[in-house]
């Protein structure tokens, strides 16, 4: 998928920034919704902790392992959804993008004890995506 956009990949490279302003990229699973993107993850994880300290994100879609980035990057902001309407339109997004494997994924984060602790990340891209 040459080329591909955050909106049809099927992984972003979600790079967050630390206090001191040093990246970090980690490939997540996400989905378009109302010319934003979604990604879902535990809410004591370094991206959504790094994202309370800083809002700048920047995001391309990559392979599995984020290692190859198949997109251009784009700037953006990223915050945690408070709206739980948005974040259950969110939700329903993933799930219609990632189908049994994102069921999957929750289940574990349910048995792990972890599925309450979830949060809804939305990255505003600085120009359309």
């Amino acid at each position: 998928m040459a080329n591909a956009t955050p909106g049809n990949a099927r992984y972003i490279a979600l790079t967050t920034y630390r206090r001191d302003g040093r990246p970090v990229t980690t490939p997540v699973w996400s989905a378009p919704l109302g010319g934003k993107i979604y990604v879902v993850t535990g809410a004591s994880t370094g991206k959504a902790r790094r994202l309370r300290a800083t809002s700048r994100v920047r995001f391309a879609a990559c392979n599995a392992s984020g290692r190859r980035i198949l997109g251009d990057w784009r700037e953006g902001t990223g915050r945690i959804v408070q709206d739980e309407a948005r974040r259950s339109e969110a939700l329903a997004a993933l799930k219609r993008k990632y189908g049994w494997q994102l069921s999957l994924s929750m289940a574990i984060y349910r048995l792990r004890g972890l599925y309450q602790e979830r949060v809804v990340l939305e990255l505003t891209p600085s120009s359309e995506i």
